[in-house]
């Protein structure tokens, strides 16, 4: 079991004590300063040294992985799957289930863990050990309970609700900060950096979650999401540099003014205009200061510079937005609006009237939601996509003949074959569709592959994240799983998102 490379880049198969908590093997280059007596590793805040666990370990916390156990704001590209688990010592944790493709090599997996695990920062979702038994291939780091930026700015809670101004700059710092450690610590590359990797901890702080450390494996992209967020160098040479996690961080800042996902070169158009109000999130309104606000957009900006070598380095990032930060006694939770605990209970019945989608996601009728996403067509899946001239090349209309032969089989019903022409469409990866990420899930569900399913809906969500059909999908896919309370909020929510859009159409 394991993979056996010595501690000096090749830490052996780590031994078991009796309680299946996994013994610590304690990395040989931690600084002295960090080793208190006996060799014991002295790690910030409580933070568990880095160490293997065995396979029967993760197996048990996640209750054999149970779909109950998935982590659905995870942002992770399938079938890489996030779950929550809870140890035998009673400490929660996010376990990342990799397949053997992913990381052939058990070697290089096991040197890759090891180098993100030297890495301890409060600012950080550390990562706490690995499994590499066979052909598993697992991430094990500390769980944040407070969800994502993500959950928190794009999904629908109700009209007055939304993070406050001053928590927006807390969280831009905390991931500049971040950045800058793990900079300093030799690791400045950091993997489609956006707002599902922010995650809030119990007490609600921001942190950046260590996954996106590792270096790219085979079975994905570093940028998973929509082509347009991506940095331009990107597009050439497909390799992630320092200075592309600087634009990507300029993206996040983009999302914490705006409170939407927009494109880096919509949201410059309007910081060229010099229009400031239609940047900025319409729930601020007269909540935030002009001042501030000016100097994060003129940071964005400079992030998202065209040419690399002009954007600013993490310690500018820091240096710019420390002065913003000017209340650090407030608790972030009661910033973020959350309490320690939840007494919310999930109700058999949402909260506001149903869309036809809505409603045949409630009754789980299938049928329904097949005869409404062929109605519906593709024209969700416009402004996802900003491809050049160059980019049409035969591989391009291959992928899209294979899209067109899926949409036959999938108004034909002929599931099967659909999942199989999406599939072919979605994993070239030169164009991204919402759409086509919602009909395979809706062909999952038809054969009865409910996880998938679900992997699928909330891929569409990262693409598209204010798209109530993915979220629609989503409670359809989390009630098959039995997950019921999830599928009633994931329900309300897709509800609350049409009806705004709805509002907007109409103003």
């Amino acid at each position: 079991m394991g993979c056996c490379i010595s501690r000096e880049n090749n830490p052996e198969k780590q031994p078991k004590n009796n309680n299946s908590n996994p013994v610590v093997h304690h990395h040989q280059q931690t600084p002295a300063s960090d080793v208190g007596g006996g060799g014991i590793v002295i790690v910030p805040s409580g933070v568990p040294a880095f160490a293997e666990f065995s396979f029967a370990d993760l197996k048990a916390a996640t209750n054999n992985f149970s779909s109950e156990f998935i982590v659905s704001e995870s942002g992770e590209k399938a079938p890489n799957v996030v779950y929550k688990g809870h140890l035998k010592n009673q400490q929660w944790i996010a376990v990342k289930k990799f397949t053997k493709l992913a990381w052939p090599d058990p070697k290089q997996f096991a040197e890759e863990a090891w180098g993100v695990g030297k890495l301890r920062h409060s600012r950080l979702a550390n990562l706490i050990g690995y499994c590499c038994d066979g052909d598993e291939r697992l991430l094990v780091a500390e769980f944040m309970p407070n969800d994502t930026l993500a959950k928190h700015l794009f999904h629908c809670k109700g009209e007055k609700q939304t993070i406050e101004w001053a928590m927006r700059l807390r969280v831009a710092l905390n991931v500049a900060e971040a950045l800058d450690y793990c900079s300093s610590e030799g690791r400045p590359l950091y993997h489609d950096l956006n707002a599902y990797r922010v995650l809030f901890d119990e007490n609600g702080d921001p942190r950046l979650s260590c996954f996106g450390l590792m270096k790219n494996s085979r079975d994905g992209r570093s940028y998973s999401t929509n082509l347009a967020y991506t940095p331009p160098e990107y597009h050439r040479n497909g390799k992630v540099t320092p200075e592309s996690v600087i634009y990507s961080f300029g993206t996040i800042l983009l999302d914490l003014l705006s409170g939407k996902h927009i494109p880096p070169s919509h949201a410059l158009d309007m910081i060229r205009s010099k229009n400031l109000n239609l940047l900025m999130d319409s729930h601020l309104e007269g909540k935030f200061s002009t001042e501030e606000a000016t100097v994060v957009v003129n940071l964005a900006s400079l992030c998202l510079h065209n040419e690399p070598r002009e954007r600013p380095n993490t310690k500018d990032l820091v240096s710019t937005l420390s002065p913003l930060n000017t209340n650090p006694d407030v608790a972030s939770l009661v910033m973020l609006g959350v309490s320690k605990q939840e007494d919310a209970q999930a109700t058999a019945t949402p909260q506001r009237p149903l869309s036809p989608m809505g409603e045949a996601c409630s009754r789980m009728d299938l049928t329904a939601i097949h005869q409404l996403l062929v109605m519906t067509h593709y024209r969700e899946d416009e402004g996802t996509n900003e491809l050049s001239f160059q980019e049409w090349t035969q591989q391009m209309r291959d992928m899209l003949e294979a899209r067109k032969r899926g949409d036959h089989a999938f108004k034909d019903k002929d599931f099967k074959t659909a999942i199989d022409c999406y599939s072919q469409f979605i994993n070239v990866g030169i164009m991204v569709s919402p759409t086509v990420y919602a009909r395979r899930s809706l062909c999952y569900l038809m054969n009865d592959q409910a996880d998938a399913a679900l992997r699928d809906a909330m891929q569409a969500q990262c693409v598209h994240p204010d798209w109530p059909t993915a979220f629609y999908m989503q409670s359809v896919a989390l009630a098959k799983l039995d997950m019921q309370k999830d599928a009633v909020d994931m329900l309300n929510e897709a509800s609350c998102l049409e009806e705004k859009k709805q509002k907007v159409g109409r103003s």
